[in-house]
């Protein structure tokens, strides 16, 4: 079993998502690919990794840029992370539109409060009322 990193991307056309880019560098090739959902991105990725190198077991660890991030998990609230992250909220926004840019830093605090928030979650248990 082979594990590479998958760097995922928004795509937009005039400002609307379009679906992800991806790209995957394996023995020194950069093999990238678009798709409408990042599941279909990872099985063209598959393919192509088959196409190229006969790599037939391949899992991914998914990597995503904010803007692709926040598209793909849309449901989450921009504001909750926002504060688990210790940022203003309007800022976290300014990424999320791409009008302005995180630096690395930003990035990890970013990072640190969704897997925060993840763990909260599940330590939650649900009982029928």
């Amino acid at each position: 079993m082979h594990r590479l990193q998958l760097i995922i991307e928004a795509a937009t056309e005039n400002g609307q998502p379009t679906g992800f880019w991806g790209r995957v560098t394996f023995e020194d090739n950069l093999l990238i690919e678009q798709a409408d959902t990042v599941e279909v991105l990872q099985a063209n990725m598959r393919q192509l990794l088959f196409d190229f190198h006969d790599l037939e077991a391949v899992e991914f660890e998914l990597a995503y840029d904010l803007h692709a991030f926040f598209e793909q998990y849309d449901y989450l609230k921009i504001s909750k992370i926002a504060h688990f992250a210790g940022m203003n909220p309007s800022l976290l926004r300014h990424y999320k539109s791409q009008t302005k840019y995180p630096s690395a830093e930003q990035v990890q605090r970013i990072e640190t409060a969704v897997h925060q928030l993840a763990s909260e979650l599940s330590q939650v248990h649900l009982v029928a009322a």
